[in-house]
């Protein structure tokens, strides 16, 4: 099977090296806007090379890995149905609602795969939470606790195309809740907030470095989710589920950035978790042997791309929140979702 990768940034360079020595590939074709950095990256991992992006999906391939720029994500996603190729796509879809629902549109006219990176239903740890919670072994769940912490603020160029705290990383949070307990989000309530050395540049890009989030679920299951970019201790993902039974934590191991004030409690890590790829690893390697199996058609597609709709509108609600200061429910897909139109022709074709 013939895999093209195109993005050869910090994301795009960890899927090319998985995929090169994943099962069942046999090559994989390599292209970004910066065609040097995309050289590099296929020397490494012993791909070939497209002159552009664009050239990927002519260029013989029988499914994509798109891993650019954020912004660029909605174009790719249709050029590869237009194409007729499965693709696997990192979150988001797009930054915003009439950009997702464009690209679903045109997946669905073409009946082409689609499957969004959220990798945490590929972790160990929410695999076997979610086993627990769907077998009863936690009785009924009355409250969930989500944390999600990077070490240090991105780069300022960064802020401006993510989305805000929220879209870029809450929204993993909100699939995992939904993914887990099979309930949809009713109610949302958000604050955000803001300080330190790079508090200017959250500003300038009207984006917030903490935020917090309440939702209600359709059970009446209360969830607490925040985020931020300062958690110097490293980077920390936990959630928390507490049922009648039994509490099961998520993100609780050795490498846990966090310190006891207990005098018994464990010490602090002596390496802690520095980033997603670390702590996700095997979690991205699950996910794309996944891909793989579902372009070859032997497994279902275990993240369709509509999952991303879900998630952005629960993101969508907490920005309205945060900044009207008020509870808000998220809007409803069926409400959204608008007759599929036949794909126009593509004048490259």
């Amino acid at each position: 099977m013939r895999i093209g990768v195109v993005g050869a940034g910090r994301i795009g360079a960890h899927h090319a090296a998985v995929l090169a020595s994943a099962t069942g590939v046999d090559e994989l074709v390599i292209a970004d806007t910066e065609r040097d950095r995309a050289a590099a990256l296929a020397a490494r991992v012993g791909a070939r090379t497209a002159p552009s992006p664009e050239a990927v999906f002519d260029g013989g391939v029988d499914a994509v890995v798109i891993a650019a720029a954020t912004s660029a994500h909605p174009e790719l996603i249709v050029r590869a149905a237009r194409a007729g190729l499965p693709a696997f796509c990192e979150k988001p879809v797009a930054l915003d609602v009439p950009g997702t629902l464009r690209a679903l549109r045109e997946t669905d006219a073409a009946g082409t795969l689609l499957q969004l990176g959220f990798q945490r239903r590929f972790d160990a740890g929410f695999r076997a939470a979610r086993e627990a919670l769907r077998t009863g072994r936690l009785g009924r769940v009355h409250t969930i606790r989500a944390v999600t912490s990077d070490p240090a603020p991105p780069p300022p160029a960064f802020l401006a195309g993510s989305g805000g705290l929220i879209r870029d990383c809450l929204v993993h949070d909100f699939d995992a809740v939904r993914w887990l307990t099979g309930r949809e989000v009713t109610e949302v309530y958000a604050r955000g907030a803001t300080g330190g050395a790079g508090a200017a540049a959250f500003r300038e890009a009207g984006d917030v470095d903490t935020a917090a989030v309440l939702l209600t679920l359709d059970d009446g299951t209360l969830v607490t989710a925040t985020a931020t970019r300062c958690n110097g201790a490293g980077y920390d993902v936990r959630m928390e589920l507490s049922g009648e039974l039994d509490q099961w934590v998520v993100g609780l191991d050795a490498r846990t950035p966090a310190t006891s004030a207990e005098p018994d409690g464990p010490p602090p890590p002596d390496h802690p978790w520095t980033g997603f790829l670390e702590r996700f690893g095997p979690a991205y390697r699950a996910e794309l042997a996944a891909f793989v199996r579902a372009a070859r058609g032997e497994a279902p597609n275990p993240c369709p791309g509509r999952e991303g709709l879900h998630a952005l509108l629960v993101a969508e609600a907490c920005e309205t929140s945060r900044r009207e200061n008020r509870p808000v429910r998220p809007a409803d897909p069926a409400d959204l979702t608008e007759p599929v139109e036949p794909a126009e022709p593509d004048p490259n074709s």
